[in-house]
């Protein structure tokens, strides 16, 4: 077999069903640890916890990032998979028990970190280049549904009982270990590899340098950096943003709202699989020059419906940007680096805009800019950042 080629499995067959349930639960239960760990920072009495805790998850991202793509392409990657969502749930275990809720989130972020390469980068092993969108697109969607249920579930389960919202995270944690294990066990990209911490950081310095020289990788890495820094930044901004601008003091609004922008992303998934390609990447600009002025939009709702409706639209430009740029740095990675080795370039890139942007966000919170005017600026920054990617980007097609 020739692995570089990928198997061409059927999009349907039981390995990506297996894949999809895994990714389901993680993912689900990943962000509704999130809402119950606020939910017991406000419960303590304790508030603005919400971007320390977004740092906690980012920062193995960064600081492990030489060591996630070399485990992912050297290991069988389900099994990895089964490994990283048995480190979650030793961070929800320890979260439940009355943990540091940052250091246990921290330990879920790690478990993460390993997970990321691993579930994209098997699609490379799996699919081959003309079915690669939409089976990414199959995960985006997966994802953002776990997304969606996970807030809800975990906003209504917090405003109900700490201890239930704890025991089905735990329980979503374990049934994705059990659904990594019908995975198909295909060979490592990179087996009998070296894991000497210097080697590796060199090796992972090469692997950032060589994957921003290729056009279409940076261009790639880029875009999801920009979405997925604004992303998380939007979550953390929307615990604020409820109570100030639509007078709601709950756990389930906000919560509510995150789940709103996953059915949008769903939908721009589903559209960027029937729609674009490699071939025609430079569709999912369109999604990604919209996100600025639909985010801008933001700073002028006060009313629940309108905002839910932006929220959609916000999820629905990001999900028609996002994945199609996935697909192309998986297939760029895949043929130079490897698929685990782009992963985790991917997520340090997208990490550190992450670490980058929640920071600007909780330094302006600290120097009490109201929240509709960061809201707004936000906006602003976001169609800065897309339109001058894409003006660099058409500039030379």
């Amino acid at each position: 077999m020739n692995e570089k080629t990928g198997l061409n499995m059927p999009l349907l067959s039981p390995g990506m069903m297996a894949l999809l349930a895994a990714q389901f639960l993680s993912a689900m239960a990943d962000n509704a640890i999130l809402i119950v760990a606020i939910a017991s920072f406000k419960l303590a009495g304790v508030h603005n916890m919400e971007a320390p805790l977004q740092d906690a998850f980012i920062l193995p991202f960064i600081l492990l990032a030489p060591f996630a793509g070399p485990v992912a392409d050297g290991f069988s990657k389900g099994r990895v998979m089964l490994a990283a969502n048995l480190a979650k749930l030793g961070g929800a275990l320890a979260m439940a028990a009355g943990a540091n809720e940052i250091a246990a989130y921290c330990l879920v972020g790690i478990g993460a970190m390993l997970y990321s390469p691993a579930k994209y980068g098997i699609l490379t092993q799996m699919f081959g280049s003309a079915a690669l969108v939409r089976a990414n697109s199959l995960i985006e969607s997966s994802t953002i549904a776990a997304i969606l249920i996970g807030v809800l579930l975990g906003g209504w389960l917090a405003d109900y009982s700490l201890p239930w919202a704890y025991a089905g995270v735990m329980i979503a944690y374990a049934l994705a270990a059990v659904a990594n294990l019908f995975i198909p066990r295909l060979p490592a990209e990179s087996p009998g590899g070296r894991f000497h911490p210097w080697l590796l950081i060199k090796a992972f310095s090469a692997s950032v340098v060589q994957l921003f020289r290729n056009r279409d990788a940076r261009f790639s890495l880029l875009g999801t950096s920009i979405f997925w820094g604004s992303g998380i930044t939007l979550r953390s901004m929307l615990f604020a943003w409820v109570p100030a601008a639509l007078l709601i003091l709950d756990n389930r609004t906000p919560a509510n709202l995150m789940g709103a922008v996953s059915i949008g992303i769903v939908l721009g998934a589903g559209v960027a699989g029937l729609w674009i390609s490699l071939a025609n990447v430079n569709r999912a600009l369109i999604g990604g020059l919209l996100l600025g002025p639909v985010v801008l939009g933001l700073a002028f709702m006060h009313s629940l419906t309108p905002a839910a409706m932006l929220m959609v639209a916000i999820g629905a430009c990001g999900g028609l940007f996002v994945v199609p740029l996935n697909a192309l740095l998986q297939e760029r990675g895949h043929k130079t680096i490897g698929a685990g080795n782009a992963l985790a370039v991917q997520n340090f890139s997208e990490n550190s805009s992450m670490l980058l942007l929640v920071s600007l966000y909780g330094a302006a919170r600290a120097m009490n800019v109201p929240i509709t005017t960061i809201s707004a600026g936000f906006g602003v920054l976001l169609l800065t950042l897309i339109g001058t990617l894409a003006f660099f980007r058409l500039r030379r097609t």
